[in-house]
């Protein structure tokens, strides 16, 4: 009897830590296939992929210039897209608690976070394989880049913004001219008749 008594809550507590053992398994393999049935947050990463391409080159040796310029655009890619993460976190931490949005696009966000901490790490490696040191500047080298670009494109939205509002009002102006010379011959025309 006292060996029935010890043998029951030690069975209970197996049957208990296996279920939750069984339980935990598949709820981490449904979440991981759910999270990786996810759409990206970005799209396809075409200069890591024009990179890489350049990289395992066989045919040919590709020049150390054209490779690193290559890893200079990969980083200056990861760049815009940091960027692009550090200003759509703050919004979205105050919709998910507000439960505006739901947890898949969380999930989205926080595998897009992983992958470009992967990809910064695979770049710094990289960068450290051409020049020692150099993977603690090419970020530094790479926001310049961004930044320039940034500029350049802002520049080109302004010139075009700017042709676009001159010929708006070159537009306005010829109108108003048009009116205002209508108004006076038309005023002549009726002084014309009054003195006649």
């Amino acid at each position: 009897m006292n060996k029935l008594s010890l043998l029951a809550p030690l069975v209970y507590i197996a049957v208990l830590v296996g279920t939750l053992a069984v339980f935990s398994n598949l709820y981490r393999k449904r979440k991981a296939s759910k999270a990786a049935s996810l759409k990206p947050w970005f799209g396809p990463h075409y200069a890591r992929d024009v990179y890489l391409t350049l990289l395992h080159q066989e045919t040919s040796k590709v020049p150390d210039t054209i490779l690193k310029a290559a890893l200079l655009r990969r980083a200056t890619e990861d760049i815009r897209r940091i960027i692009a993460l550090r200003q759509a976190k703050g919004s979205l931490q105050q919709l998910l608690q507000r439960g505006s949005i739901g947890d898949d696009l969380w999930t989205r966000f926080t595998v897009a976070e992983a992958e470009i901490e992967e990809e910064l790490r695979d770049v710094v490696l990289e960068a450290n394989a051409f020049k020692e040191g150099w993977g603690n500047t090419i970020f530094q080298t790479a926001n310049e880049m961004a930044n320039a670009q940034r500029i350049r494109d802002r520049t080109d939205e302004v010139v075009e913004q700017a042709a676009a509002e001159r010929a708006w009002w070159d537009e306005k102006r010829k109108r108003s001219e048009r009116e205002l010379l209508g108004e006076s011959n038309s005023d002549e025309d009726g002084v014309l008749v009054e003195k006649r």
